[in-house]
């Protein structure tokens, strides 16, 4: 399961996947424009963002370079905090000293076990955020925007079939999430 299959390399295209890999894909990559898009409407003098992310996961470093790409695109200045581990996130939100306006989270496994810390700090910082899931906004942080990842339907035939010994490579790819769930 990641943002972008064709962009990390595991397939060629969505079309015609091929190869050996069975997996879902969010597409969670491409909503960062749209995050922004809400994110200003909160904060509407928003000049400066800073981006949260696991710079040793490649499927967060391509979210944050997506966020990145789609702030500088609307003017906005970024910061960009680059974490690898639980350790470097108080010192990484010590860096900011007051010099953003909000705060963009490019989440992963490594910001979803620090999901609370994050917030804590983001909060302490009066720094309004955006997450991608649900589950951020549910344990405090401000606003999500993202596929959910219960609506896709894929998940439970894909597995049936995969199960029953069929090659999931010749199928259509539809990554594209049939609902989109925003949180505030």
């Amino acid at each position: 399961m990641g943002p972008d299959p064709v962009g990390s390399g595991l397939v060629t295209n969505l079309a015609q996947p091929g190869g050996n890999v069975t997996g879902l894909s969010v597409q969670s990559a491409d909503t960062a424009g749209k995050r922004l898009e809400l994110l200003r409407e909160v904060v509407p003098r928003l000049r400066r963002l800073a981006i949260i992310g696991n710079a040793g996961f490649d499927q967060a470093v391509l979210v944050m370079g997506n966020a990145e790409s789609a702030a500088r695109t609307l003017g906005i200045e970024v910061v960009l905090l680059k974490i690898r581990r639980a350790e470097d996130i108080a010192p990484a939100f010590e860096t900011l000293d007051a010099q953003a306006n909000a705060l963009y989270v490019a989440g992963d496994g490594l910001v979803a076990a620090n999901r609370t810390r994050i917030i804590t700090l983001a909060l302490g910082a009066r720094l309004p955020t955006i997450f991608d899931q649900r589950e951020f906004v549910k344990a405090g942080g401000l606003m999500s925007y993202g596929p959910s990842r219960l609506s896709s339907g894929a998940l439970p035939n894909w597995s049936t079939q995969f199960c029953a010994g069929r090659s999931l490579g010749i199928y259509r790819s539809n990554s594209r999430p049939n609902l989109i769930s925003s949180s505030i």
